[in-house]
């Protein structure tokens, strides 16, 4: 039945590449294997709202606890898309070595928690954390393909992302962390998963702050040069009045 929901999930995701291949022929492969990532991101960060927050257990008390039906569904939907996202990032070269890292631990560790058939709540707790920020992070993509990323509209999406990225993730993530380390129910290879998974999101986190850092400085650099630029513009305004007087 798991394999069957995996086969399924995985024949799902290729089945919309496809169709947003033949629905956006003229933009090239990756528009369209964006569009499922975030596809992707949007369903499934509501799935494993669903059962974090509704079907529960609570993950930061119940890490390492038995897997619900829920839990093993939204798990091997996940998977699938893993398979195809790594598959398809393999085939095309998109993706650098920091990426293709955590995909491989993101199937590891989600194939892990299905076969053992325990530390689903953390997992999916995990994938929340994770895919929550990915939308915008397609958004951002699309964005900067068409030309409407030096815009507010991309400055929002940015400030969000790094904003989730760095509550959610890293900062809601570090308690899941604690929970999943100290619980007596996770097994070993799950809390090793999981320091592997916590160091990736801190990899992570650092170039985000990089990039927000350079990215302030340049919004800054530029306030002030068009803030000097307007003083120099009204000074002269100012002396051609003088002028005609």
């Amino acid at each position: 039945m798991m394999l069957q929901e995996i086969f399924s999930s995985l024949l799902g995701w290729s089945t919309l590449y496809l169709f947003f291949c033949y629905l956006f022929g003229l933009r090239g492969p990756e528009w369209s294997c964006r569009l499922v990532t975030l596809s992707h991101g949007v369903v499934i960060a509501l799935l494993t709202a669903y059962v974090i927050f509704i079907d529960g257990p609570w993950p930061l008390t119940h890490a390492g606890s038995e897997n619900t039906d829920a839990q093993a569904t939204v798990l091997a939907i996940c998977l699938g898309y893993f398979f195809f996202d790594m598959g398809w990032c393999v085939c095309y070269r998109t993706e650098g070595p920091l990426m293709l890292a955590h995909h491989a631990a993101s199937i590891v560790g989600i194939l892990l928690a299905l076969l053992m058939g325990v530390s689903g709540c953390e997992t999916c707790a995990v994938i929340f954390g994770s895919e929550i920020t990915n939308p915008l992070l397609q958004i951002r993509w699309f964005l900067r393909k068409e030309g409407l990323y030096d815009s507010l509209l991309g400055d929002v999406v940015d400030l969000l992302f790094i904003t989730l990225f760095a509550t959610v993730r890293v900062g809601v993530g570090t308690a899941m962390f604690y929970s999943e380390l100290t619980s007596p129910r996770t097994t070993l290879v799950m809390k090793l998963g999981g320091v592997v998974m916590y160091t990736l999101a801190w990899v992570f986190m650092v170039d985000i702050g990089r990039f927000g850092y350079k990215k302030s400085r340049a919004k800054y650099r530029k306030w002030r040069e068009n803030h000097k630029l307007k003083e120099e513009l009204q000074k002269l305004a100012r002396h051609g009045n003088h002028s005609k007087d």
